[in-house]
């Protein structure tokens, strides 16, 4: 089944009488124009077409000759904020996303962007470990209170969740726990109820969720470590978790590296080719889950547990561990090079 944007891409030769009909029938406003393989050629609104019909052009015209072949478009690594301003500084109701192929992926609209949605479901925070790759800077502060772009990194992870609509927050605590406590308090500051999960010893990456309150309600629980800044679109993570039905989705990221030397290949013992230094790739834990609620429930009682162990054993019991593929700004601040490298992205992201 189309989803509803996929209703209104058209050919270019498509007629002007044609694309009035497929603009009335989605109620867009607007029609994508794409060549056979869906790279985007152009766009054109129903305001092109009054336009084209007043300069006297037919409506056996193509649709080619009235469209705008330079249109705006936003790429998949645009966040929500990037996109409502590239709309509103160009007066845009309507903006398309593409691929690095150029081909249209999805088409934003600014009210549904501005739609401010509302979610039961609750997100639990990972912060309670030591940040020893990051001394002497976490000696005296943990680190999600370390600061980037003058604010505590656990604090710009919680405000874009705000954003997306979630209102309440475990946070799990162990190192120099009463620091984050007295900054966050109960969340009332930002209008969300905060609550503390105390690892009075480390308990893993999954450990401490078999701490949450019995009574959560029966819907998914998201889990983020608290040291990631991202811009990725919560909202459309827990959709996909739910179209997928499955007992967990890891968000994973590409992860490019260069081996610096030259690889041989052989055949037995005969060099077939030699590659100077080749760029390699693989797909990477990108410290985001949503575990559904029975997953939940099962944690409980295991005093320590990983996170890759827990994903490990559903896999091996034949559940659907499903993967989303995150394209969105995303850094782990691990190291210092990370933490220094935050605070020069911040302000293009944030």
């Amino acid at each position: 089944m189309k989803q509803h944007w996929q209703q209104v891409l058209i050919r270019p030769k498509t007629s002007l009488r044609e694309t009035i009909e497929v603009i009335d029938r989605a109620a867009l406003q607007i029609a994508l124009v794409v060549d056979d393989e869906e790279r985007l050629v152009g766009v054109v609104t129903d305001g092109d077409i009054r336009r084209a019909l007043i300069r006297g052009l037919s409506l056996e015209h193509s649709v080619a000759d009235v469209m705008n072949k330079r249109p705006k478009v936003a790429s998949l690594l645009d966040s929500k904020t990037q996109l409502i301003a590239m709309m509103e500084g160009h007066h845009l109701y309507q903006l398309p996303v593409v691929d690095e192929h150029g081909r249209v992926v999805r088409l934003e609209s600014l009210q549904a962007l501005y739609k401010q949605p509302s979610f039961p479901n609750p997100v639990f925070l990972m912060a309670g470990g030591f940040g020893t790759r990051l001394r002497p800077y976490t000696d005296d502060c943990p680190k999600p209170l370390l600061e980037i772009g003058g604010k505590p990194i656990l604090e710009t992870i919680i405000e874009n969740f705000v954003k997306s609509g979630f209102r309440k927050f475990f946070i799990a605590v162990h190192y120099r726990s009463q620091q984050i406590k007295d900054y966050f308090g109960d969340g009332g500051r930002w209008g969300v109820k905060i609550e503390y999960i105390d690892e009075t010893e480390p308990m893993g990456t999954a450990g401490a969720i078999g701490l949450l309150p019995e009574d959560l309600p029966d819907v998914p629980l998201i889990v983020m470590n608290g040291d990631i800044l991202t811009q990725v679109d919560f909202s459309r993570l827990l959709a996909y978790h739910n179209e997928q039905q499955a007992i967990a989705t890891l968000c994973v990221r590409q992860y490019e590296y260069q081996i610096p030397y030259g690889v041989v290949n052989l055949d037995q013992q005969r060099v077939v080719g030699i590659e100077e230094k080749p760029l390699q790739g693989c797909l990477v834990n990108a410290g985001i889950y949503v575990l559904d609620h029975s997953l939940v429930q099962a944690i409980a009682g295991q005093k320590t547990l990983d996170m890759p162990t827990l994903l490990n054993q559903q896999v091996d019991r034949g559940e659907l561990v499903a993967m989303f593929l995150v394209n969105d700004y995303w850094l782990d601040i691990g190291r210092e090079a990370d933490f220094l490298q935050a605070q020069g992205e911040f302000g293009k992201y944030f």
